[in-house]
């Protein structure tokens, strides 16, 4: 066996060679190129291919709209790539080796000078080495990114939520001020052809017929208006589903109260020490935790990340030093190992430090507003449902009164201003209790979102 080395260069990795002419060496090479083609990561059984389940459709009409609004979404449609993204670094990151392994061909020859036949063929491969401790803080490092990637989603997903229940709810308050406009505008058609047939009996004089004719043209005026609002209301739900809302049947249905535990505890634990562990029910703190996770994962990587990979190198050269001679043939075994490079280290560790400290101060301060959005929205909620009681009070009372002076005014005992008056002021009465009824709604609605739920 003959040995040699090389006096390493300053700059430069040392190399070791060490060449044999043992009959083993090509069953070594042999196996490191199976290494380098076949075997880069542990084999896996090949998994079943499993016919996705059809879900059921929602009940609610809200959360259907839901489900077409996320269809649209560009990170819906780009969520499978990304997926299969996720898997790949993981999958990479349980390879054997470091990076993926190069082949080395090389030739020498004589033919363009002396030409005395030498003849000089070099093949080898070189396979990159892990770091120690880099295998476990990449996998761990794709690990996180998986579990960011779904954190991501479901944030993304309650934004939208947050965005469409707005529309929800402004179209069905459009909807139903629109009815309500409706009914007025029929009322005062009628009161207007009353007026008129008495008119023209002798009961009532002209002015009254102005009278009411006047209102019947507000109350047109007013269903003029309602309805360009409950078209810009709908166009806008139209653009988050993609497809035309259909005005319901009766009341809009509203959606399930929130359990009174549905507030998680860490939007109340401003102190907690464990990010990931803190934010386990809010999406976006959620979202903000796993980020911090990835930072932590990246900071851990880089701090272990000080060189490049090492490489060991196995190659074969075959040579002969003139036409005719016997061609020689000999084995080399290489250890390449890369100096480390203190800045771009530490830039590398100071750029993942600062993004391990904004993850966790963003997720310090959403903490806090998602506690203070949520008892917001309770006392919201609270005010919205005493007002709702009142105004449906206000409402029976001024639907009574007007039953009540539109028989007097029938039968002569009332004047036609008071008709008039009467009627607007249970026009308004129900409006408002309308409004109440969508307001509370959304309230409960918006509480939801608080608390990071879903439109179910």
């Amino acid at each position: 066996m003959r040995k040699t080395a090389t006096a390493p260069h300053p700059g430069h990795p040392v190399r070791l060679r060490v060449h044999h002419r043992a009959r083993l060496l090509p069953a070594l090479l042999a196996l490191s190129l199976g290494l380098g083609l076949g075997f880069l990561s542990p084999a896996r059984a090949a998994e079943p291919a499993v016919a996705p389940a059809t879900a059921p459709l929602p009940a609610s009409p809200l959360a259907r709209a839901f489900a077409a609004a996320w269809e649209r979404q560009p990170l819906a449609a780009a969520l499978p790539q990304r997926q299969d993204a996720a898997r790949a670094q993981q999958e990479a990151a349980d390879s054997l080796l470091a990076q993926p392994p190069s082949l080395d061909l090389s030739t020498r020859t004589d033919r363009y000078n002396r030409d005395r036949g030498a003849r000089e063929v070099e093949t080898g491969i070189a396979l990159p080495l892990w770091l120690p401790g880099e295998k476990d803080g990449t996998r761990a490092l794709a690990d996180a990114r998986k579990e960011a990637l779904d954190a991501r989603t479901l944030a993304a997903r309650l934004q939208l939520a947050a965005e469409l229940r707005s529309a929800w709810w402004a179209w069905q308050q459009a909807g139903q001020d629109q009815q309500v406009a409706q009914a007025r505008a029929d009322n005062a058609a009628r009161l207007a052809s009353d007026v008129e047939r008495r008119m023209k009996a002798g009961d009532l004089s002209r002015a009254d017929l102005n009278q009411a004719q006047g209102a019947q043209a507000a109350a047109q005026a007013a269903l003029a208006e309602s309805r360009v609002a409950a078209l810009a209301a709908a166009r806008r739900l139209q653009s988050l589903t993609g497809q035309p809302p259909k005005p319901a049947d009766g009341p809009p249905q509203t959606e399930p109260e929130p359990a009174a535990n549905a507030l998680p505890g860490s939007l109340a634990d401003e102190d907690g020490a464990d990010a990931e562990g803190a934010a386990s029910g809010h999406p976006l703190l959620q979202d903000l935790a796993q980020r911090s996770a990835v930072s932590r994962r990246a900071l851990e990587l880089a701090s272990r990340q000080t060189r490049a990979n090492p490489e060991i190198a196995i190659s074969t050269r075959r040579d002969r030093s003139a036409a005719g001679e016997m061609t020689d043939q000999t084995w080399a075994l290489a250890l390449r190992l890369p100096f480390s490079s203190t800045p771009r280290n530490q830039a590398r560790i100071a750029e993942a430090n600062a993004d391990l400290i904004e993850a966790e101060t963003q997720l310090r301060l959403e903490r806090q507003r998602l506690a203070q959005e949520g008892e917001t929205a309770r006392a919201q909620l609270d005010a919205a449902r005493l007002q709702l009681a009142a105004a449906e009070t206000r409402a029976r009372l001024a639907a009574e009164n007007r039953g009540f002076y539109d028989k007097s005014f029938r039968l002569g005992e009332a004047d036609l201003p008071t008709r008039l008056r009467i009627e607007l002021e249970a026009f308004e009465a129900e409006r408002q209790a309308v409004r109440s009824r969508i307001q509370a709604a959304a309230a409960l609605s918006q509480l939801r979102q608080a608390l990071g739920l879903l439109p179910e």
